[in-house]
């Protein structure tokens, strides 16, 4: 049975392309169509969705075409009471990879917080990568003053986490207040999956949508829709003066594309060099 669970959760997610370019194109209508009155927040949901969508999302939050890197995008806290006997101290998370023992300098509004001792630390968690749970017990032996933090990071980013913090307060001074916090990774998208130029070119129109860039939008939701359906022929993108016609508008597209990969992480930074290395060779003139 156990068997029969892992391979359903390995399984590759269908991508919905068809859903992913009907929705670019309904942007790309909407844009053309504003007048000041863009839905921006409904855009942005629906791009997000879209995103998740391209990257292959599993119902336990993993990806078929992304992962998850060592940079914070959120952390789960919680506080604790630590009375001078031994105690421990629980908080769980999903996706972190890195435990902050924090005390704060204040213990109540005006009353000073105290220092606590931290004896050890254990991590009970699932990996990114695999299906079997793995403990690690990490000794701290140490007081921990208010105002100081103490850092542990797991050994892999954990898909589930459980940590316990075993310690207690001094006895002649009282209980203490502590606070754990879980950082949680960043998700990243992966510069080899075959819809990471729809993936791009939908992070280039939420770049675009807080611009107030039309033009722009546009031109990247006629590029997202196309890029998912490769099999179709391609809708000539919306030409404006300014542009100079479509083979003006796909070069500025793509220069949309690596922009928006050159602020995102060292894969995408790579690729958005590669990517920009190729449109040099596409619009170098010929020799006569």
């Amino acid at each position: 049975m156990i068997t029969i669970v892992c391979a359903v959760l390995l399984a590759a997610v269908e991508i919905p392309v068809a859903r992913v370019a009907e929705d670019a194109r309904a942007i790309e209508r909407v844009a053309a169509a504003s007048k000041h009155d863009m839905p921006n927040d409904l855009l942005r949901r629906m791009l997000n969705e879209d995103i998740e969508l391209l990257r292959g999302r599993h119902s336990d939050g993993t990806y078929d075409y992304a992962g998850y890197e060592r940079f914070e995008s959120g952390r789960v806290s919680s506080s604790h009471s630590v009375q001078a006997h031994d105690q421990t101290a629980e908080i769980r998370g999903s996706f972190v990879y890195r435990l902050l023992i924090h005390v704060p300098s204040r213990r109540l509004v005006f009353a000073h917080n105290r220092k606590i001792y931290v004896d050890r630390v254990e991590l009970e968690y699932l990996p990114l990568r695999g299906n079997t749970a793995k403990t690690e017990k990490v000794k701290v032996d140490a007081w921990i003053n208010p105002g100081e933090t103490r850092t542990v990071d797991f050994q892999e980013i954990a898909r589930q986490a459980t940590v316990r913090v075993f310690g207690h307060a001094d006895e002649k001074s009282g209980y203490g207040n502590l606070a754990l916090s879980l950082l949680q990774g960043r998700v990243f998208d992966n510069p080899d999956s075959p819809y990471a130029d729809a993936v791009a070119s939908a992070k280039a129109i939420l770049r675009a949508l807080d611009h107030d860039d039309v033009p722009s939008m546009r031109a990247m939701a006629t590029r997202m829709a196309n890029d998912v359906q490769p099999n179709l022929a391609p809708a000539a993108p919306p030409a404006t003066a300014a542009e100079g016609g479509g083979d003006a508008a796909a070069v500025y597209s793509e220069l949309l594309v690596i922009q928006d990969l050159l602020n995102g992480t060292e894969a995408e930074r790579r690729q958005a060099v590669e990517r920009l290395h190729q449109l040099i060779q596409k619009v170098r003139p010929q020799a006569h």
